[in-house]
């Protein structure tokens, strides 16, 4: 490390790896507006999907590449040439575009997945890579399962991949397999001993496994890495990824430790976690570091003495640092609809006119509800109001009845499909079973309800609940989520969600 400031390539990838994570499926629009996001908070690079895995990435990662700024759109792709195509085509409109093709490089991974030589792994790479750079000038080439692979062997393909056009190497611990000492010293060989190293970005991509994601990409960040390949939430495969948020403080909190810096607005880390909450309908953990609710309270009478008297005792960051929000009113019955754009500008959202108005009715009918309308509110009616897919099944009327006099709780309900009206009534254990075996019985399905959480999304008993269902269909799965300020609704709603996400795939 030199006296110098570093500057550290935030790469994002909660769009592609991110929503890999089971139970994570985003739909376009929720993509789009997460995008905007994104590119809000500063991240440089952003890996908007793999464009040939189907038609639906391929549409995320074009769209993608036509709204957004100057953010670097990236779509991944496997080291073949009709991968390396599509995404081509996928990128083509943004502004700044990359192409990040990848290619097992380890012993374990050769033999048994690709059964490829390592002669024959070198030679798909090298011509992986230069088919891309005659595609598109910037080229990323990820060595999967690097933290595995023979040091020696990792040489050969990063001098052969620089040699054939890459700009960025990405040397990831693909199955979080790797110790913190131990990956800075891989950065650290390959730094020295692969030719023109100068001349290319290492990068590097830390998977969760055994809970050491943020640190090994701390420790290769030290170790020579100027990008880092990152999630919202550390959101991913099997246990995630390297949380961003997480790494950013860490380069803030300890700048003159780690003498790098970032473009990333601090400010916006909390909004944008909270976003992602909302829309993969996964509640933000307590205890998260960084944007956990507990991550700013104090219970221990020790520790609530140290606060009061300087919070730096106890606190190493302040909350307004991450943006966590004050739970300021922000909306009323009496509140115009330049008082609302302004608050959805202000919250990241970019709407159209049309938008703005389905949104501020929305809000006036939950004000005669509801007495303090606050920012999780709004953003929780853009997302049932603006965001969702066209819907197959719709809820037009709900009652319950439930009592203790032996007859079971029963569940009344009128719904539309495809625009015809249907009514039904239906029991169950509890009124949200009556519910569920309602919709279940007029919609015909069999899909197997395997999950049901409600939180609510602010602090008072009048408080939005918001319910998220996760529902199976065979091989199929999907999240619904909806809020509403009475919880049996908004269960029927999430049911109903996660139902029309199921007939879409």
């Amino acid at each position: 490390m030199t006296g110098e400031t570093a500057r550290i390539i935030v790469f994002d990838t909660t769009l592609r790896d991110g929503e890999q994570s089971p139970g994570a499926t985003m739909s376009l629009a929720e993509k789009i507006t997460l995008a905007h996001q994104l590119e809000l908070l500063g991240v440089d690079v952003l890996e908007a999907g793999f464009a040939a895995s189907s038609p639906g990435d391929f549409e995320a990662v074009s769209t993608i590449a036509k709204e957004v700024g100057n953010i670097r759109v990236a779509s991944l792709s496997r080291a073949m040439e009709a991968d390396i195509e599509r995404s081509a085509e996928a990128v083509r409109h943004a502004k700044n575009k990359r192409i990040h093709t990848f290619l097992a490089t380890s012993p374990l991974h050769m033999e048994y997945k690709l059964r490829k030589t390592p002669a024959e792994v070198l030679k798909i790479a090298e011509n992986a890579v230069r088919f891309a750079a005659s595609c598109c000038d910037d080229v990323e080439f990820s060595c999967e399962d690097a933290s595995r692979s023979d040091l020696g062997f990792l040489v050969e393909v990063c001098n052969a991949a620089i040699e054939a056009g890459a700009r960025t190497l990405n040397i990831p611990d693909t199955v979080g397999y790797a110790q913190p000492e131990e990956y800075a010293a891989r950065i650290a060989y390959l730094k020295e001993h692969v030719k023109d190293s100068d001349k290319v970005i290492f990068s590097v991509h830390c998977h969760n496994d055994l809970g050491l994601g943020v640190a090994n990409t701390l420790a290769a960040l030290r170790a020579g890495a100027r990008q880092m390949e990152v999630t919202i939430g550390g959101i991913g495969e099997r246990a995630g990824n390297a949380a961003l948020e997480e790494v950013i403080m860490a380069l803030t909190v300890r700048k003159p430790y780690y003498k790098m810096e970032t473009g990333i607005n601090t400010q916006l880390l909390y909004p944008t976690a909270r976003k992602l909450s909302r829309i993969i309908g996964q509640p933000i953990a307590r205890n998260k570091p960084i944007v956990g609710a507990n991550a700013f309270a104090h219970e221990s009478g020790i520790h609530q003495a140290g606060v009061l008297s300087n919070p730096e005792t106890y606190e190493i960051m302040t909350p307004e640092s991450i943006g966590l929000p004050n739970n300021a009113i922000v909306m009323g019955k009496h509140s115009g609809r330049n008082a609302l754009k302004a608050k959805l500008e202000d919250l990241g959202y970019q709407l159209e006119a049309e938008q703005v108005d389905v949104v501020f009715d929305a809000v006036k009918r939950l004000a005669d509800k509801k007495k303090e309308i606050f920012d999780e509110d709004v953003e929780a009616v853009i997302l049932e109001e603006v965001f969702r897919i066209p819907d197959m099944y719709k809820l037009i009327h709900l009652a319950i009845h439930s009592s203790d006099t032996g007859v079971p709780p029963t569940a009344m309900l009128v719904l539309e499909i495809s625009g015809v009206r249907h009514e039904h009534a239906g029991f169950g254990v509890g009124t949200v079973d009556a519910v569920f075996n309602a919709i279940a019985a007029v919609t015909k399905t069999q899909a197997k309800l395997e999950q049901y959480s409600v939180n609510a999304i602010t602090g008072g008993t009048d408080a939005q609940g918001e319910v998220t269902v996760r529902l199976s269909e065979g091989k199929r799965t999907s999240i619904g989520r909806a809020a509403h300020p009475d919880v049996i609704n908004a269960s029927a709603r999430a049911y109903l969600h996660a139902l029309n996400r199921l007939v879409k795939k």
